[in-house]
């Protein structure tokens, strides 16, 4: 007999500790473990992170960046016990302020993060251009990146009345994005092995 997992309602996710370094997301009230990256996935995450960060501060926007270690609360069909926590994210200071004193979890009390970025590897493609997808639109996440080293390309999509309009990039094609209009990179430079 296989035992079924114990649902986790949102509050009893933020108190959870599993006595291990193990991150988990929360889907529809289930732990689900966030897999080690390969070096490549890392170093395009680190990539990612270093070219939004020199353009916040170029712009001097009250902004924030930060690596794998914000959550947001998303809601999947009528269950509100899920929780993302997006490779790269960027929301405004005042809201990460708000976060300083409790878990680091954007919940439905706060605005949505204006950027999440996702960077797919084979064991979460499927989730990264789906499930994320839906669930990104319905926080009304203004913008989302899949940042698809396989595919060697970068997918940026905005939110439109709570659905998102896709625009792929490859190759030399500079990115073009609503957040950060003055971006100056393209998918070659972001995704290229002899960068590494």
């Amino acid at each position: 007999m296989i035992a079924t997992p114990k649902r986790l309602a949102f509050a009893e996710y933020l108190s959870y500790t599993a006595g291990s370094d193990i991150k988990y997301e929360l889907v529809n009230g289930e732990l689900m473990p966030m897999a080690l990256p390969t070096g490549r996935h890392g170093e395009i995450v680190d990539r990612t992170y270093h070219l939004i960060s020199r353009q916040i501060e170029r712009q001097q926007q009250s902004l924030i960046v930060r690596q794998g270690m914000i959550g947001v609360r998303c809601p999947r069909g009528v269950d509100l016990d899920t929780v993302r926590i997006p490779d790269v994210l960027v929301m405004q200071q005042t809201d990460w302020v708000t976060l300083q004193n409790k878990s680091a979890v954007i919940d439905f009390d706060l605005p949505a993060p204006l950027l999440v970025v996702e960077v797919v590897s084979p064991s979460t493609k499927m989730t990264d251009y789906r499930a994320k997808r839906t669930e990104y639109a319905a926080r009304d996440i203004p913008e989302y990146w899949i940042v698809d080293p396989l595919d060697m390309k970068i997918t940026v999509l905005t939110n439109s009345d709570g659905w998102f309009d896709p625009q792929e990039f490859t190759d030399d094609h500079l990115i073009q994005s609503p957040t950060f209009p003055e971006l100056n990179f393209t998918p070659a430079q972001m995704l290229s092995q002899s960068n590494l």
